[in-house]
């Protein structure tokens, strides 16, 4: 019997390790984007860095620190108050490539469902999101995020 092993870097991972740290990055990207449909803004804030640095398009610019992220939640929230829509964001295709030191760099497709009040849902947006996950005391959090749209590509 042979141990099939993944290399990425300076890391060697058994199978079972890799499984086990994939189920660890999707169990992370489940609870952290229940957070930010739900607009917990504080608690979607800690899953980042304290430096993080979040760049997506429907923003003038990159938002950077955690004070700064809980801020756009609590002005998402604030705009789909007014709107009567709900967003919700499903996250799929997740490939992880371990980088140095406890560092993941991951590739997803993001889906945002739109739901208007009374009204069907739909895709709202299709987007490739690329992170820089870190551990920090034993748990993983969002360094750096990119965000890309298909219908701006």
């Amino acid at each position: 019997m042979t141990t099939e092993t993944l290399i990425r870097a300076e890391h060697v991972l058994t199978q079972a390790d890799f499984g086990e740290l994939y189920a660890q990055v999707q169990q992370f990207y489940s609870h952290q984007m229940q957070l930010f449909d739900a607009h917990e803004a504080d608690r979607w804030a800690a899953t980042f860095t304290e430096d993080a640095v979040f760049d997506v398009p429907t923003l003038d610019a990159p938002v950077h620190g955690r004070a700064a992220l809980a801020a756009n939640v609590s002005r998402n929230l604030a705009q789909q108050e007014r709107s009567g829509e709900q967003l919700r964001h499903w996250i799929g295709m997740l490939d992880i490539q371990p980088g140095r030191d406890d560092e993941l760099h991951t590739r997803c497709y993001a889906l945002v469902y739109i739901t208007p009040r009374g009204g069907p849902s739909r895709v709202l947006r299709v987007c490739v999101m690329e992170d820089v996950l870190v551990r920090v005391l034993g748990k993983w959090h969002t360094r750096h995020r990119v965000v890309t749209r298909d219908d701006l590509a």
